[in-house]
């Protein structure tokens, strides 16, 4: 089942702008959309009417939200202790395969990077029973790969500020302990050489938003891009990342998933 997965952070709720979000995401025609920063539900609401989404699910002032052009099997929300955000999980419909949703913590400093690893060993511990099936996480990572470099001087004197005084320098740790757990960079794997920068929209100049698939389900993807659409700048700060992937049909009819732990209550899905 060839599936197109977006990926987008649509920045303080969207409110105002759901003409120009929706027009972004009808031109990447996604069969599924995890949002971020998706903290008004009314939005959501609007966003999924503009684009003919048979299934949406938000909640007021939560970051992590989802719609999709067919009705998904199940759905919820998951927040560990110390996460700022909920993680999302998602089960396909005619399928066992998963998708999980994230928004790790913002700010580039030390403490920030320390409280994002944090935040990922969570929700890899939640859904360690279940990596033997397909699945892939994706959405806002607020942090650099493996090599990548971030131009301290573009950012605003505020954040200078609170590099400076977490030492003046910060070591990019999260994206290599989800490597390390056997995932594989999408954008990075189908685009080696591109930077991939997804932010800020006008002035790329840092790759934020991710897609990962466990290494031995890597043969499915079939692309993974940054899409070149008119008007994303009023849109977002964030430009989307759109991957393709092909999601294996359910063979039986699958349980119920359950994450490690006592999930949140599923709201606004019509």
């Amino acid at each position: 089942m060839l599936t197109r997965i977006l990926s987008y952070n649509i920045r303080r709720g969207g409110k105002g702008r759901e003409q120009a979000l929706a027009h972004v995401i009808n031109a990447c025609v996604p069969h599924v959309v995890v949002l971020q920063e998706a903290t008004n539900a009314d939005v959501v609401k609007r966003l999924a009417d503009q684009t003919g989404m048979a299934q949406y699910a938000s909640r007021h002032g939560e970051s992590l939200a989802f719609m999709s052009r067919e009705r998904v099997q199940q759905y919820q929300w998951f927040r560990p202790r110390i996460s700022r955000h909920a993680f999302l999980e998602i089960q396909l419909a005619n399928s066992e395969a998963r998708i999980f949703g994230l928004h790790l913590s913002a700010v580039h400093a030390a403490w920030t990077e320390n409280r994002r690893i944090l935040e990922l060993r969570a929700l890899l511990k939640a859904i360690a029973r279940h990596q033997h099936g397909f699945h892939l996480l994706t959405g806002d990572f607020n942090t650099l790969a493996p090599g990548e470099l971030l131009d301290f001087a573009k950012l605003p004197g505020r954040l200078r500020a609170l590099v400076w005084l977490s030492g003046g320098k910060v070591r990019w740790r999260t994206i290599q302990i989800v490597l390390d757990a056997g995932y594989r960079d999408a954008y990075r794997a189908t685009h080696p050489k591109n930077p991939g920068f997804t932010f800020p929209t006008w002035d790329p100049h840092v790759r934020l938003d991710y897609l990962f698939l466990p290494s031995r389900y890597m043969s499915s993807l079939q692309a993974c891009e940054i899409p070149d659409v008119a008007g994303m700048n009023e849109a977002s700060d964030h430009l989307p990342l759109l991957s393709t992937v092909e999601v294996p049909l359910a063979a039986s009819a699958s349980e119920a998933f359950d994450f490690a732990g006592t999930p949140d209550e599923s709201v606004s899905s019509p």
